[in-house]
């Protein structure tokens, strides 16, 4: 059979651990032998962007921007044990968050649904998909630690030279002390993003944050927002049907464990980073969870949401076979490849990229599956396969043609 032509390549982001022998092991499998694949390189595995002083992930940000579509493996962002475990000169930022900051744009987290494995939470019946701000917040936090007693400002000089300041705190001994920011533009694509991510899904939108306590932080997310929906989408939300929801994020949180799902629940960003994992483990894996960056001027990075799952990595290097899930792995490669077709118009990529996943959740549905889905699975399993033998077994419905 011909391989499938891809007119433009996409930018493929390698990662570290687990995640990266499994990358290798899927585009072996999956992709080259249907696909004549295009790719831009760039390896942002961990000791790749400690040789190039992290200058790898600036460049895959603006491959990403130059190509439109990039698709991205999980990669290590380093804490203290992570550096001397790898003998790192310094701790470099989340690539994820670089990468984000340069694109500017929201992360939407889905669930991969199968009938054999039934959220934790009883009520839900349809897929919870978190919109998560990709930009700022604790992520482009400055930090200090504090040594003795003093005062800390929080310090604003304009661009003509007059300051406004306010007091953070009076230690009286050591501490520490973190200045976060975000910016209004980013905000507003922020909320457009929500908007018409639920008009298009049909979905109702939830967003939530805690201006109650974070009176201007917080309170100026829930201002924009508003602002957004009044100004430029009240209408199309009631023409869609589609209606938009603010409440704290505590009541949030509530109220998602008692619903049936099926809304967009919109989070500041390191609310979106708990909050899309709460959701994936309660759906039924952090392997079980779709991710896609949507930058505003049109870009697209697929990525799995979950780690480079470390101590699988571990058991990986003492010779054993690990039954390490790879759907979310798969499904960014199936996201990215798609989203091509769509730019390009290629139509047996795109019909391809369906097969792929269709073939991975056939498997599943057969009771074919790795062990985290294993436990889950009701009625029971047929087959736990470690990550090479149940890769082989979508290898095969994929060439039978599902």
């Amino acid at each position: 059979m011909a391989k499938i032509n891809m007119k433009t390549p996409l930018v493929e982001i390698d990662g570290d651990e687990m995640t990266r022998v499994l990358w290798t092991v899927i585009k072996e499998k999956l992709l080259l032998p249907f696909i004549d694949l295009k790719t831009e390189y760039y390896d942002l595995g961990i000791t790749n962007r400690e040789n190039t002083c992290d200058d790898v992930t600036v460049q895959s940000a603006n491959a990403i921007k130059r190509l439109g579509v990039g698709v991205k493996c999980a990669t290590i962002t380093a804490n203290a044990a992570r550096q001397k475990e790898y003998g790192l000169k310094q701790l470099y930022p989340s690539p994820n968050a670089t990468i984000r900051a340069i694109l500017d744009g929201t992360v939407f987290r889905k669930p991969i649904s199968v009938s054999r494995v039934k959220p934790t939470v009883s009520t839900w019946k349809k897929p919870i998909v978190i919109g998560r701000h990709a930009y700022g917040d604790v992520y482009k936090a400055s930090e200090m630690e504090i040594d003795g007693p003093g005062k800390v400002d929080l310090v604003y000089t304009k661009a003509d030279g007059t300051e406004k300041r306010v007091k953070v705190a009076d230690f009286k001994g050591r501490g520490i002390v973190q200045g976060m920011h975000n910016c209004d533009e980013s905000i507003k694509s922020f909320a457009r993003a929500c908007f018409l991510y639920a008009i298009a899904e049909k979905l109702p939108l939830w967003f939530a944050t805690k201006d109650t306590i974070s009176k201007t932080y917080d309170g100026r997310f829930k201002a924009i927002f508003n602002e957004i929906y009044e100004t430029e989408f009240r209408e199309k939300c009631a023409g869609a049907g589609v209606d938009y929801f603010y409440t704290l994020i505590d009541d949030a949180v509530a109220r998602a464990v008692k619903s049936e799902g099926g809304f967009l629940w919109a989070c500041k960003n390191y609310d979106g980073d708990v909050q899309s994992d709460m959701i994936a483990s309660a759906s039924g894996s952090l392997a079980m969870m779709t991710s896609v960056l949507v930058s505003p001027t049109g870009v697209f990075e697929y990525e799995a949401a979950h780690g480079t799952v470390q101590q699988h990595y571990y058991r990986w290097q003492k010779g054993e076979k690990t039954s390490t899930n790879p759907a979310a792995l798969i499904f960014a490669w199936s996201g990215a490849l798609a989203k091509r077709a769509q730019l390009d118009n290629t139509g047996d990529l795109s019909d391809f990229s369906k097969r792929l996943e269709t073939a991975l959740l056939k498997v599943i549905e057969d009771g074919i599956m790795t062990g985290d889905l294993a436990k889950l699975s009701d009625p029971p399993p047929q087959k736990i396969l470690n990550s090479w033998d149940f890769i082989d077994a979508i290898a095969q419905q994929l060439a039978a043609g599902n």
